[in-house]
């Protein structure tokens, strides 16, 4: 089962965001994908926001991994330099541990991601247009946007 949510603007999207940081629980695992400025960044900075984080978040693209402080822990990981590396970074700890994790890219470590996760797509429509194509993968995230698009 897929859901799809059209926004308009970059409110919209935020609204969404927040909702959507509102439902989540420790151990969670949301994975985006979308082309360059399709808006995973923004997403997930809104997501931040959402889950009470008042730092700047930008993508960890050469760092691989940022991690900040809220409601919950939010680990916001950008693996698109790690698509030739077999390497394992820790991904229980990361997966398994007191936060939320924020994959963007992440079917370059698609062996390496829990089973059940929210997948996110995010496909640009215009300027400030979006399409978020939601796949719930297991029942946890099936009922979660359930909730969400309630």
């Amino acid at each position: 089962m897929k859901y799809e949510i059209n926004v308009d603007s970059i409110e919209e999207t935020n609204l969404l965001a927040h909702k959507l940081a509102n439902l989540l629980e420790a151990q969670d695992t949301i994975t985006l994908e979308g082309d360059l400025g399709a808006g995973k960044t923004t997403f997930t900075q809104a997501l931040a926001k959402g889950l009470g984080i008042n730092r700047t978040v930008n993508s960890p693209t050469f760092t691989i991994m940022k991690q900040y402080n809220g409601r919950l822990p939010l680990n916001h990981l950008d693996v698109y330099r790690l698509s030739d590396s077999e390497e394992d970074l820790g991904w229980n700890e990361i997966f398994y541990g007191e936060g939320v994790s924020v994959v963007e890219w992440a079917h370059l470590i698609e062996d390496s991601l829990p089973q059940e996760r929210l997948a996110i797509e995010i496909k640009r429509i215009d300027e400030n247009g979006r399409k978020f194509i939601l796949k719930p993968i297991g029942s946890r995230y099936e009922e979660l946007c359930k909730e969400l698009l309630k």
